[in-house]
């Protein structure tokens, strides 16, 4: 088995879909104007309208209803990200801070509420870890 994607339920496609490309810097592959997918070498982020949640079964999932995930994105330089989406988020929860665990961290909202954690493994630890997943 392997994780295919994570899927967020939304209400407005297009603007989540505007906000995880500034965030990642990849174009969404928009599979249907009902769905879009953010791909990345490691996973996919997919996106979906409300609306398809019929499909899925009767209030299978709710859109802006989250509290309890965090969308992890390793980025090459978290200072860089922050600066570049000044413009693009609305909520930032923190600024780049250092995480006990050897990460430098950022986290924001997107425009549904969801939380996301942009990093930039700091320690020589962290940097091993996610060797593979550099961007």
């Amino acid at each position: 088995m392997q994780l295919a994607a994570t899927r967020i339920i939304t209400d407005d496609v297009d603007a989540l879909v505007a906000f995880y490309e500034a965030a990642t810097g990849i174009t969404a592959a928009r599979l249907h104007p009902m769905f879009a997918e953010i791909r990345t070498p490691t996973g996919t982020l997919a996106i979906a309208s409300s609306a398809t949640v019929p499909l899925l079964g009767e209030d299978a999932a709710e859109a802006r209803a989250n509290r309890s995930v965090t969308l992890d994105f390793l980025v090459d330089d978290v200072d860089a990200a922050y600066e570049a989406l000044q413009d693009t988020v609305e909520v930032f929860v923190n600024k780049p801070t250092d995480m006990p665990w050897g990460n430098r961290s950022l986290l924001v909202r997107d425009p549904d509420g969801n939380l996301v954690n942009l990093f930039t493994p700091t320690t020589e630890a962290a940097r091993t870890r996610f060797a593979d997943q550099a961007g």
